[in-house]
């Protein structure tokens, strides 16, 4: 049978089809007899050919992995002694390799333990004197520990040992590489008892890897991921070497003749290193070498000839191949996300300034970049205090003479338009003008760069509300011309989105624009080609959006339900809008969206290359009966020769689309969503744990909206079983959340926790704190994250750095925060003061002075909605009694803060606290005219406090400051009519500015006009004098509303 096996091999690696054909029929018919695992080894140690003693034992491995349990106890004891045999023979490398394969997936069998030789075999090369076979040996160590690196776990320490002293070595580029893979693969696994030899191997990591990079960058690049997975196990083996190390990543990341690949690794590794220990990058004066370092990369000029993958207008997804300049941006977006905003600029601006400054495009580009990757980190700073000059810098920009700065630009502006609002929409009279006149001269062949335009426009559009009336002419017929005219379909896409986002802001004055648009789009619609899929699916959002309910949504939905141009989003719009036009449909809707969750679409895997050299899947060599199980009761078989995957962009973002759409559809749905709720509920809960975090963020979204759905539904029907799945939905979900936030790595996924969290306590309340001890646990994470104690929360540095933070850590104590009030909403004060008393001195730190705006503002307002919260709740009263003390003086230092927003929290805590604490609260007169609102009457001097608050009527901001002003209004009039009938006039113009419109909403409404009716009906001549002395329209609309029918 050996020779049989041997020519039959020989066949399959001839070029000739019809051998390859018959010999694959042979072998699997060889394969058939339990006298094939000998011959194989007889033809892997036997024949002269490499190549065929490669594919035996490549046929072998295949044979192990996939039928182990099926193979005789004589034949595996025979093959483990052969397996070493021929290794130790073997000269070839590519059959060494192979060999090395096979004695790994045994080990996956054959644990270390009772596999004595093997042990042997590795101790004896691994350790010998001559270094060819010191090679080989670390060769075979690298793939057996790889294959099952917990098996080696009682003999870590002699490894680590071992480590040492090939790394020290370093006459020999491919032991260090199999040395370092080894180690790689160990480090996830070790425990504290190792910590101590890992942290002394790294020095000697950087030395290796360093001359690694002169013999194989590959390789090289290969061996740095043992850096990763420390940081990812362990950081603080790092922790004492991490200047050394960051210094030898940017050396690397600096030398434009390396490989991308290499340089891309090196500054992944620094953008790792800083999401996860900030302080210490600050600590080791580690910031300005990395910025020496980036800025080069970012505004380095491409090869004579070439252009950035984002600058190539021929190259579709040029945008996401990646090269160093992304990654050195991403660096420069990491420092802005994770270091305070004043240490950074004090390092990073006179950089960025040079870049700006510069004749040379690319510097240029690069400065602009910098703006842009900065401003979701440093919103805060930017908006308060560089906003106007960086502005003026990147309107600049725009009327370059060169495209790539002019593109540069536009992307600082769409990025400004996004993360820095309000402010940023303050200068739409500046602004506006430029975009359109810059959106009629382009050139759209040019798609890239009209991209570019279109993203600028369409985030400043998003949140300009009325300010966009002046412009919508000229926008309309800017857009309506790109889909007439237009042969570009990207063109027409942008077209669609961007009118997506004047509707947005404009509301229904664009209702005059819609049959031209409509009328516009109807080709697309019925287009079958593939290519305008995209198009389709905007047009049809459009369409939806811009139809009555009663007019679309019974007939495009039912119409083109099974159409793939429909997406996720595009159905939670719709159960925004219309929920019950859904009903009949949800049944698919939801079958599609769980087979999404459950898809591998998307995803490749990359096999092995020696997998090549089998032209034999063995699956199919036995009867379809042949499937065995192993001791832990998993199939044998379903492992492959995987060396790793790549995932599309489009599936991730079908998945996170998938579970923001569950979500709002079991929100918006309510009964209609329950036949559904658990076998969607299970498949979200289980992306909980998905490797990307846009798709976690999603899920624990959802999961929240999932609980306020059943809660919605028990309130309309208070049934025992609805409140039963109620509880039964809380108790998996809350308990998840509460380890996402003690265990999740990324900030934005712990954010998404929070919100959603608090969305969850603010619709059920009580009900969400029912079990035992719920209370405590959720208080409990707040004050973890108000300490930074979590995992996601870099605990690192001095105490004395503490008043210092990133803005993005500043965000996610402030969801922390806004859960405080929202439990004390929840519980009788009693029951919440334990907790209450632990976490207000958290809150109250960051209303020191030394702190930021941002986080003064977050203190002021969350005391405010905690005293809020208390004044409505049983016990409430003697509470904020006690809190008094503690809380005046902090609320009165905010009243005379610097910063108005600051103030006007402290002013409404101020008012919340007497409302909440009632008369007890009388040595602190005030005297400014917003705590009138909610401060108790003996307190303050209302001849003086009431006209100077009328004086600042109408509001111009903060509309939903309204409902407090007209419930201030009418309380006075309840305890002090005099008063306010001597300002009635005043009072009357305040209210004719806001009766029957949106600056107030519904309840307030109410009140306000029951307020005037009390007025009218008791003071009548004063009543008809104020109304006299009213423009004529506001007069009108006022008698009409408040005259009963």
């Amino acid at each position: 049978m050996t020779e049989d096996l041997e020519r039959i091999l020989s066949q399959l690696t001839q070029a000739d089809s019809a051998a390859i054909q018959q010999a694959t029929a042979q072998l699997k018919m060889a394969f058939r007899d339990p006298a094939v695992i000998p011959a194989l080894c007889a033809v892997m140690t036997g024949s002269q050919d490499p190549q065929i003693r490669q594919s035996a034992a490549v046929m072998l491995r295949m044979r192990v992995k996939k039928h182990w349990k099926k193979i005789s106890p004589d034949h595996r004891e025979s093959l483990k002694a052969v397996v070493l045999q021929a290794f130790q023979q073997e000269t070839e490398h590519v059959v060494r390799h192979s060999l090395s394969q096979l004695s790994a997936v045994l080990v996956k069998h054959e644990t270390p333990d009772r596999w004595p030789a093997l042990l042997n075999l590795l101790n004896q090369s691994t350790k010998s004197s001559n270094p060819q076979d010191r090679q080989v040996g670390l060769l075979l160590l690298s793939k057996v520990v790889d294959s099952n690196p917990e098996a080696f776990k009682p003999h870590y320490r002699q490894l680590l040992r071992l480590f040492d002293t090939v790394l020290q070595d370093l006459s020999s580029p491919t032991a260090l590489y199999y040395c370092i893979l080894t180690l790689t693969a160990i480090t996830a696994h070790t425990g504290q008892g190792e910590l101590n030899m890992m942290r002394s191997l790294v020095p000697r990591l950087s030395v290796a890897i360093r001359h690694l990079v002169k013999a194989d960058q590959d390789q090289a690049s290969e061996a740095m991921e043992v850096f990763d997975e420390m940081m990812e196990s362990d950081i603080s083996v790092m922790v004492p070497h991490v200047s050394d190390i960051v210094r030898f990543w940017l050396e690397i990341a600096a030398d434009a003749s390396l490989s991308d690949s290499l340089r891309m690794k090196a500054l992944s590794c620094t953008a790792f290193l800083i999401r996860l220990k900030s302080k210490v990058i600050l600590k080791q004066k580690l910031l300005s070498p990395i910025l020496q370092t980036v800025f080069p990369v970012l505004s380095a000029a491409p090869p004579p000839g070439q252009e950035d993958p984002e600058d190539q207008e021929d190259a579709e997804n040029g945008e996401d191949a990646e090269n160093p300049k992304h990654l050195a941006a991403q660096v420069i977006d990491t420092l802005a996300m994770h270091l305070p905003p004043e240490k950074l600029f004090q390092q990073l601006t006179p950089f960025m300034q040079a870049c700006l400054s510069s004749k040379n495009p690319y510097e240029q580009k690069a400065g602009l970049m910098c703006l842009a990757v900065l401003a979701e980190g440093c919103a805060d700073h930017m908006r308060t205090r560089m906003l106007p000059a960086v502005l003026q810098t990147v309107c600049q920009s725009l009327s370059d003479s060169n495209q790539l700065v002019r593109s540069a630009g536009l992307f600082a502006l769409g990025q400004f338009s996004e993360h820095l609002q309000p402010d940023v929409s303050k200068y739409c009279a500046e602004l506006m003008p430029l975009l359109m006149g810059y959106l009629s001269g382009l050139n759209q062949a040019k798609t890239g760069h009209v991209t570019k335009a279109f993203y600028a426009l369409e985030n400043f559009l998003e949140n300009l509300g009325g300010e966009i009336q002046p412009y919508l002419p000229s926008l309309m017929e800017t857009m309506l011309g790109a889909l007439n005219n237009s042969e570009n379909l990207k063109i027409k896409e942008l077209a669609v989105s961007a009118i997506g986002a004047i509707a947005n802001a404009a509301k229904e004055m664009l209702v005059p624009y819609f049959p031209p648009v409509i009328e516009s789009l109807k080709a697309s619609l019925t287009d079958i080609r593939e290519e305008v899929r995209c198009l389709q699916t905007q047009a049809l959002g459009l369409y939806l959006s811009a139809s009555s309910a009663s007019l679309c949504l019974s007939n495009p939905v039912s119409s083109v339900l099974g159409s793939r141009v429909l997406t996720y989003s595009l159905f939670s719009a719709v159960s925004t809008v219309s929920p019950e036009s859904l009903t009949p449909h949800l049944s698919t809707i939801t079958s599609v969206m769980l087979l999404s969750l459950k898809s591998t679409e998307g995803v490749t895997a990359h096999q092995d290359e020696e997998a090549q050299f089998v032209l034999l899947d063995d699956d199919d060599d036995d009867d379809s009966g042949d499937v065995v199980l192993d001791e832990e009761g998993e199939k044998e078989g379903n492992e492959s020769d995987i060396t790793g995957f790549s995932v599309e962009n489009a599936y991730i973002d079908e998945k996170e689309d998938a579970c923001d759409a569950l979500g709002e559809l079991a929100l918006n749905t309510g009964t209609a969503f329950l036949p559904f709720l658990e076998v969607t509920f299970q498949q979200v809960f289980e992306m909980r744990d998905f490797p990307h975090e846009d798709v976690r963020r999603a899920a624990f979204a959802s999961m929240g909206q999932f609980c306020c759905a059943q809660h919605k539904v028990w309130q309309g029907n208070p049934t025992e079983d609805n409140h039963q799945a109620l509880q039964k939905l809380l108790s998996t979900v809350l308990p998840s959340f509460l380890e996402a936030v003690r265990q999740e790595h990324e900030r934005q996924v712990v954010m998404a926790v929070l919100e959603s969290m608090n969305g969850v306590l603010k619709s059920c309340q009580g009900e969400a704190l029912r079990p035992a001890g719920r209370l405590g646990e959720i208080s409990q994470v707040i004050r973890s994250v108000l300490k930074k104690k979590t995992v996601c929360q870099d605990g690192g540095g001095d105490e004395a750095d503490d008043e210092q933070q990133a803005e993005f850590d500043a965000m996610l104590q402030e969801f922390a925060g806004e859960g405080i009030p929202l439990l004390a909403s929840a519980v009788p004060a009693d029951t919440f003061y334990p907790f209450l008393n632990e976490l207000l001195p958290l809150i109250m730190n960051k209303a020191k002075s030394s702190c930021t705006v941002a986080e003064r503002s977050f203190a002021q307002g969350t005391l405010a909605e905690i005293m809020q919260s208390l004044a409505a709740v049983s016990g409430g009263r003697p509470v904020a009694g006690r809190l008094s003390n503690r809380l005046l003086p902090v609320m009165m230092a905010g009243v005379r803060d610097s910063d108005p927003e600051v103030r006007n929290n402290s002013v409404f805590g101020l008012g919340s606290l007497a409302k909440a604490a009632g008369p007890i609260i009388t040595e602190y007169p005030v005297r400014n005219p917003w705590v009138v609102p909610r401060y108790n009457t003996p307190c303050v001097p209302l001849e003086q406090v009431f006209p100077a608050l009328l004086s600042h009527l109408p509001l111009k901001v903060d509309l939903e400051e309204n409902r407090t002003v007209f419930d201030c209004m009418a309380f006075l009039y309840s305890h002090n009519p005099s008063l306010v009938v001597s300002h009635i006039k005043a009072v009357l113009s305040a209210s004719s500015h806001v009766i029957g419109t949106k600056d107030l909403d519904a309840d307030g409404q109410d009140t306000l006009l029951l307020f005037l009716r009390k007025l009218a009906q008791h003071h009548s001549c004063e009543f008809q004098c104020a109304v006299m002395s009213l423009p004529s329209e506001r007069k009108a609309a006022l008698v009409a509303l408040v005259t009963p029918v």
